[in-house]
């Protein structure tokens, strides 16, 4: 196994791409440096947050700290083209950033490795220790597993990539994956949280079996779980919560208040205990919100919780691991 040590906690690095409101430069400083002084080591990035700013930033702040004593991981598949963009208008995919790149899908050879060469470039580091495929079932999962996966084997049998993966919200497109190339690690966004498991079924144990390790991301469910109470107009999968993924929540925060425990603390080492699991990757939008997240991921959790989300239909006695 190739993949360096990540830690239990990594940051997720699309918030200071500016997803969903602008960021300025020193509150994005200021979140990174309050990761690092959390003791956070692994730092995942891709092209696709803010046309390349995320990469930029996190590149800014890695570049003043030793490298060995970092991770970093950015992502494959979407190239950053040129675009001419006189109106000043902005991007359209969830980043408050100008529009002055678009995407393309490109999973050949060339576009792969011409991806990390955008990637060294815009952070300025000497090298990417994991290289994700971003969402191919978005694009082409067939080509992702025909021609992208193959070269990034190829980059980490050359050396210059420590390990590679795909990073994907469908558990059905990181099985392919996992089944059809030689891969290390899969980034699995939202589909293995305290709320709903459906990776727990089929990929989970195959990652088990084939010794594939999962980098965990999502795991508030778009919000839904990153509170001690769970608002009536709280969102799920970045939509309206449906009424019953709404009580579901609100069951979940009321067994874990009976303990004295604040529900993202529970959904935070939840995710990361399963056997598979060798992070958990979460984003932060100020130093604030990173710095209690690690608080929470270290908090004591009565081992008495598990079996009460158990006794109570909210979790499945196989999947109690914590």
């Amino acid at each position: 196994m190739s993949l360096p040590e990540l830690g239990r906690l990594g940051f997720g690095a699309a918030g200071i791409g500016n997803l969903y409101r602008a960021m300025s430069d020193d509150v994005a400083a200021a979140t990174m440096s309050a990761g690092w002084d959390a003791g956070i080591r692994y730092f995942d990035t891709a092209p696709h947050y803010g046309l390349g700013l995320s990469e930029r930033r996190l590149g800014a702040f890695l570049i003043t700290k030793p490298r060995a004593e970092f991770v970093i991981s950015t992502k494959v598949g979407r190239i950053l083209d040129p675009a001419a963009n006189l109106s000043g208008a902005k991007d359209t995919q969830g980043f408050d950033v100008r529009a002055d790149s678009v995407r393309r899908w490109d999973p050949s050879e060339a576009g792969i490795r011409g991806s990390i060469e955008d990637s060294l470039q815009r952070t300025g580091l000497d090298r990417i220790d994991i290289a994700y495929l971003h969402d191919p079932d978005v694009y082409d999962l067939d080509a992702g597993i025909r021609q992208a996966l193959p070269a990034l084997q190829k980059l980490r049998d050359e050396g210059l990539i420590k390990a590679i993966g795909v990073g994907s919200n469908s558990a059905d497109a990181l099985r392919e994956c996992v089944l059809n190339a030689d891969i290390d690690v899969i980034m699995l966004a939202g589909r293995y949280s305290l709320l709903e498991q459906p990776a727990a079924a089929q990929l989970l144990p195959l990652c088990l079996e084939r010794e594939v390790q999962v980098a965990n991301c999502g795991v508030y469910n778009s919000g839904l779980l990153a509170r001690a109470v769970v608002p009536a107009n709280a969102h799920y999968n970045y939509e309206p919560a449906p009424a019953e993924i709404l009580a579901r929540a609100q069951a979940l925060a009321a067994c874990c208040d009976e303990f004295g425990v604040e529900l993202p603390a529970a959904a935070l080492q939840f995710a990361g205990a399963h056997p598979t699991v060798c992070t958990v990757v979460v984003g932060a939008s100020n130093a604030e919100q990173i710095t209690q997240t690690a608080e929470r991921m270290a908090a004591k959790i009565p081992v008495e919780l598990w079996s009460a989300l158990v006794e109570r239909g909210l979790l499945d006695e196989r999947l109690a691991h914590a």
